[in-house]
């Protein structure tokens, strides 16, 4: 994403423009579903020194405006990704962690409809696939 179009969406969010905003925005248009630590180390090596509390702080700030979603699948640390504003879902490989998107399945989609909501007005259902990623299936098949 380039830097005006990370201003203006700062902007557009009533958000102050800053050095660390905009890197850990650009870092993670290029890294999605990067954990904190690898966004500290890249943002370290485009924008120079940053703490972790500022990292934290700005993670948590972009995720409340709505310009960052916070994803935790089961037995990893939180990750971060800008593709907000859609129902997409995860598939994770169980061997290496990596996580990619799948888009909302259409049609139909009995698991995204509750059986009983409970009074609830559903707005959301996350899904995780996990299995295992092409890279890693071929190292065991070798």
């Amino acid at each position: 994403m380039p830097r005006t179009d990370v201003e203006a969406l700062l902007r557009n969010s009533s958000l102050r423009v800053t050095r660390q905003r905009v890197a850990i925005l650009e870092v993670l248009s290029d890294h999605p579903h990067a954990d904190t630590d690898s966004v500290i180390r890249r943002v370290r090596e485009s924008a120079g020194d940053i703490s972790h509390q500022a990292v934290y702080d700005v993670l948590r700030a972009l995720t409340d405006a709505g310009l960052l979603r916070r994803i935790q699948p089961a037995g990893s640390v939180a990750r971060y990704e800008v593709r907000v504003g859609d129902n997409h879902h995860h598939v994770v490989c169980r061997s290496c962690g990596t996580i990619a998107d799948v888009d909302c399945a259409v049609g139909d989609t009995p698991c995204l409809t509750a059986s009983d909501d409970h009074g609830f007005v559903i707005e959301q259902a996350e899904v995780t696939y996990w299995g295992t990623c092409p890279g890693c299936a071929a190292a065991a098949a070798s």
